[in-house]
């Protein structure tokens, strides 16, 4: 079912009709991919893919689902895929406001939740996998969705909610939530990533001491900020040299480096090789777009 709505390729991600849903299919195995996940539930109909964000390795398969609910840079690849038995994943776009709503309409209070980590993955239950069929059967009848999407969506972010990792959904929902706040800085960092960075005025943005801000960042991205600010550079440096072959220098500096000679260093100390030689490797083997993964690969 879910093949029919992919288009033609050896790895594959479609928009579809339904708003939040993306589909990705691969019939190859991939070396690590570096880019950035936005708030997200994955589910892995096939094969299985790993996740590796700071020290921490995820790997998710079939029936299983990743929670993502901040932007983080990481590196992820498929490791089982083969033409007979493809990997097959759906993506639905976590948004705050929707959460929102779902928790509005519930009575009691939850306790507020410290320290928790912006990605989670468990296994899926029956009363959740049920939903997300009912979502993808309805780009067979495209008549239906505009009438049967709000009740789905909003039946998936319940179960959610009261999943193993509802914790972490219900701080997506909640404006003034730790992870909330920790989220808008984060965008800070992803729109300024070139400027100089100053983790004293996100603290304050964030209506935070400095050590609160950095125990609760941490927490969340497993990274400090320099350290989040760094792989964001990186990635998009990556993206950019695989797109257009600009000199290694140029590069550097567009991304927020100073020094062409510490740039080189810390790509090369990230991805294994100097800018250069791997960007041409990349292009080489035409691996995905960077910049198209780093949104529509799960």
């Amino acid at each position: 079912m879910i093949g029919r709505h992919i288009a033609p390729g050896d790895m594959t991600t479609s928009l579809t009709p339904v708003p939040m849903l993306r589909i990705t299919r691969s019939h190859i195995t991939t070396e690590p991919i570096a880019h950035v996940f936005e708030p997200v539930l994955a589910v892995v109909a096939q094969g299985e893919k790993r996740i590796v964000l700071g020290d921490r390795i995820f790997s998710y398969g079939i029936g299983q689902y990743l929670i993502v609910s901040v932007d983080l840079p990481v590196r992820s690849h498929i490791v089982s895929a083969t033409k007979e038995k493809p990997f097959f994943a759906i993506g639905l776009t976590l948004k705050p406001a929707a959460i929102a709503s779902v928790l509005l309409e519930v009575a009691t209070a939850e306790p507020a939740a410290v320290g928790l980590a912006g990605i989670g993955v468990s296994d899926a239950p029956a009363d959740l996998l049920d939903p997300i069929l009912r979502l993808v059967r309805l780009l067979d009848s495209p008549r239906d969705i505009p009438v049967l999407l709000p009740g789905i969506e909003r039946e998936i972010l319940w179960r959610l909610l009261n999943g193993e990792q509802g914790a972490i959904v219900r701080q997506v929902g909640f404006a003034d939530s730790r992870l909330s706040q920790i989220s808008h800085s984060i965008r800070w960092i992803r729109t300024h990533f070139a400027e100089a960075l100053s983790v004293d005025d996100l603290a304050s943005q964030a209506q935070m001491s400095l050590s609160t801000f950095h125990r609760h960042f941490r927490a969340v991205t497993t990274m400090t900020p320099i350290q989040y600010q760094k792989q964001v550079r990186l990635q998009e440096a990556r993206a950019r040299l695989i797109a257009d072959a600009e000199d290694v220098a140029s590069v550097g500096f567009s991304v927020g480096y100073d020094s062409p000679s510490q740039f080189s260093r810390e790509y090369s100390r990230f991805f294994g090789s100097p800018p250069g030689r791997d960007a041409a490797r990349l292009r080489m083997i035409s691996l995905p777009d960077t910049a198209q993964s780093s949104v529509l690969s799960y």
